[in-house]
């Protein structure tokens, strides 16, 4: 393949919450595949660092401010695409938060905190470009859907109601939306990542100190980063994968809590936690 064909292939993405973490990592994966990207996100200081990275393998990539609260925001976003590309071929509703506590210590603000970001702002990305999506193609191909939820939507942690309840509705929308836009040749994919290196306990809210260490020593002793996650996601979207599970281990404790009695599924998650809280405690006592 020639340099110009690397330089833009045609295909058209857009990403929320594209300037850092896995929305950058995605960003620059498909911008070495010669995709055109467009990332749209709040910090656009950030989202300048991040273009300039894009823009050496897709030089005609663009960055815009976009708040998922707001679905006036996302329209806006959709309205440029449409403008200035005609359109966009693979959407990645990206842009979360993480939020730790057990279910009495959570307030009900950090809730509507996690399910206005991770819940809601998947579902205005949703709804704000299926309709771009269906007028993509009148011959039956209508582009691509990406939502990225968490091993956290199929296997549910303790001390983490809210993330693991908004991640779970992520994988019902995205499934619901799998036979709804089948139709429109819409093809709906949903990611479940489980740790790995990324900046997402950046923006953690925790109900209390203790729980919020354990959770960026999970994140930050990850045996792999944002870059290896893209690429795992990146081949099992270009399969058109309905699932994307990017860790071997995960998906095996999906496939347990799917197959076994759920008294031994229960079981066998207990004896699991237990071994990695004797984990983190030999850590901390070897600091």
């Amino acid at each position: 393949m020639d340099q110009a064909s690397i330089a833009d292939n045609g295909k058209r993405i857009f990403i929320t919450g594209g300037a850092s973490g896995l929305g950058r990592a995605l960003a620059e994966r498909h911008a070495r595949a010669g995709w055109r990207v467009c990332i749209g996100d709040l910090d656009m200081e950030r989202c300048a660092g991040a273009l300039a990275a894009i823009r050496v393998h897709s030089p005609s990539s663009h960055a815009l401010a976009c708040d998922v609260t707001r679905e006036d925001a996302l329209q806006a976003t959709a309205d440029w695409l449409q403008c200035e590309w005609g359109g966009v071929d693979v959407v990645v509703n990206n842009a979360g938060v993480a939020q730790m506590g057990g279910i009495a210590e959570t307030s009900l603000e950090d809730w509507r905190w996690a399910v206005d970001i991770n819940l809601l702002g998947v579902v205005r990305g949703c709804k704000v470009f299926v309709p771009l999506l269906r007028a993509r193609d009148a011959g039956g191909r209508g582009g691509q859907l990406v939502n990225i939820a968490s091993m956290a939507g199929l296997v549910h942690m303790p001390q983490a109601s809210a993330y693991n309840a908004t991640k779970a509705a992520v994988v019902a929308l995205s499934e619901t939306l799998q036979l709804e836009l089948e139709a429109d040749g819409i093809r709906v994919s949903v990611v479940c990542p489980a740790f790995f290196r990324t900046g997402l306990a950046g923006n953690m809210r925790a109900a209390n100190p203790a729980l919020e260490g354990m959770t960026k020593r999970l994140v930050e002793r990850a045996r792999i980063g944002a870059d290896e996650i893209a690429d795992r996601i990146f081949d099992g979207m270009a399969r058109g994968d309905p699932h994307i599970l990017t860790h071997p281990e995960a998906r095996r404790f999906w496939r347990m809590k799917r197959l076994l009695p759920y008294r031994l599924y229960l079981a066998l998650m207990r004896r699991q936690l237990s071994r990695v809280a004797a984990r983190m405690r030999r850590k901390a006592a070897s600091r």
